[in-house]
């Protein structure tokens, strides 16, 4: 039997799609493997190619999971300059257009066998087990993580009943991670607070930015002019990441700005109001298509502004000190992770960001340490990932429980076993309730999500189960 301990990764989303749930945990699954001290699996979900055509860009589409595998492989190989050791697999999904995010088909425990199944972390808790109907996660897993990536409560806000719709989602997310997650770690203290949570970016970026920020850091050493730009921004072109809160401050303080220029850079549905408003602006603003922060367009850049407050965590800002620039920020629960590094400057206020934009663009950032440049790093985010989980308490080998029994441990209080039968009761409920098709539609699951169609075990290679 292998004797190394086995770490399940699930995440709600896969590449080509560009977001955060395709991209980070695909590094964690490369990191974690690297170490030698795991067994990694990253288990994805597959979509049928009418789901892949409104998901995918630029019209890639996949005919098999293997193929899509090859592509994933690739394109991380590629960033990170080493084989990737772990596993990957598959779990049948479907598309939601009203929630734009791909929902679970189906239980998807049954991806990984019984006999692996020590360890598996849930990127997006909330958002797995929303409709999960099987296995109860903690049954099947001797420990199961949660991280926590998105406010979906912020999300919710925006659409109609907004405010009852976000209360209602509160609880539920409460109730399904409190079921199925022993600990829960949240990016930053701008998600939602959930039972048994802690707060700790575990993320890195991207290796190719930290060479960046290396050569860079060889150019300030050698006397030579790193950064012959000025201050810029890149984002999804959405009023709401940010490009309103920049326009303002932009257009409330042209007079305190003489002379600045600000390239704007990204692609989305708000873009043509976001190139007239900068058009009105005295101020000279610059916007261009959207394309990959690593492209040396980007270089030499000196300051990012980014007042953005709807991220949990802004992958484009640790990227930008990773590469030796100044960030200017919102002093928000979503920066708080940033303000370690010299070169993050942060705001309270209107005013202040004004100064602070005009100090960053009269000094030269501060050269990366290499203490710095470890802590933007997918190494010392799987470090902080291991300890903040306490990985390491959990003992190898030990005995595994079968999937349908309770827990052997022997409750020596009244107040235990109360908990314990709660615990039981709820996941129960949610069981019977995630089991119902009727429950389900009224709690937005997508029809006919209850078990995968006889495309989709084709596709994956599974069984169609008779009379399903």
């Amino acid at each position: 039997m292998d004797s190394k301990q086995h770490i399940a990764i699930f995440t709600t989303a896969s590449l080509p799609w560009m977001t955060g749930t395709a991209v980070n945990p695909l590094f964690r699954a490369a990191y974690l493997s690297k170490s030698g001290e795991f067994k990694v699996t990253l288990v994805i979900p597959w979509l049928s190619m009418k789901d892949q055509e409104l998901v995918y860009p630029d019209k890639i589409m996949f005919k098999s999971p293997s193929d899509q595998e090859i592509y994933i492989r690739q394109w991380l190989e590629e960033r990170t300059s080493f084989v990737c050791g772990f596993s990957i697999k598959f779990y049948p999904g479907k598309f939601s257009r009203d929630k734009r995010s791909i929902l679970v088909v189906g239980d998807i425990t049954n991806t990984i066998p019984d006999e692996e199944a020590d360890v598996v972390v849930l990127e997006e808790p909330e958002h797995l087990t929303w409709y999960h109907h099987g296995k109860r996660w903690k049954t099947k897993f001797h420990l199961v993580i949660g991280i926590v990536h998105t406010n979906y409560l912020e999300y919710v806000k925006r659409e109609k009943n907004g405010q009852l719709q976000a209360f209602l989602l509160k609880h539920i997310n409460n109730w399904v991670v409190d079921i199925y997650c022993h600990k829960v770690i949240r990016l930053s203290a701008a998600t939602q607070d959930l039972p048994r949570s802690i707060i700790c970016n575990v993320h890195g970026v991207n290796p190719k930015f930290i060479e960046i920020g290396e050569r860079k850091k060889e150019q300030q050493k050698n006397g030579d002019q790193a950064f012959t730009k000025g201050a810029y921004y890149i984002g999804k072109m959405v009023w709401s990441k940010g490009y309103k809160e920049l326009l303002e401050l932009l257009h409330d303080h042209q007079r305190e700005l003489p002379g600045l220029e600000v390239d704007l850079y990204g692609n989305g549905e708000d873009s043509g109001q976001v190139q007239e408003a900068a058009k009105k602006l005295e101020t000279d603003v610059r916007v261009y298509p959207g394309c990959d922060h690593a492209d040396p367009v980007f270089h030499d850049y000196k300051v990012f502004l980014n007042p953005s407050t709807t991220d949990v965590l802004c992958t484009t800002t640790a990227e930008a000190l990773a590469m030796g620039k100044i960030v200017v920020c919102a002093d928000h629960p979503s920066n708080d992770f940033f303000k370690q590094f010299r070169n993050c400057r942060t705001y309270q206020d209107s005013n202040r960001f004004v100064k602070e934009t005009l100090k960053a663009l009269s000094e030269e950032p501060a050269q990366l340490t290499e203490a710095e440049m470890h802590e933007l790093s997918w190494e010392a985010a799987s470090e902080r990932l291991l300890q903040a989980a306490g990985l390491d308490q959990v003992v190898l080998g030990r005995r595994r429980r079968s999937p349908t029994t309770t827990s052997p441990r022997n409750f020596m209080s009244m107040s235990m076993n109360l908990r314990k039968n709660l615990d039981d009761a709820s996941a129960y409920l949610h069981y019977v309730a995630s089991g119902n098709e009727a429950s389900r539609r009224v709690f937005g699951a997508i029809p006919g999500s209850l078990q995968p169609d006889e495309e989709q075990c084709k596709e994956l290679g599974w069984e169609f189960p008779a009379g399903a």
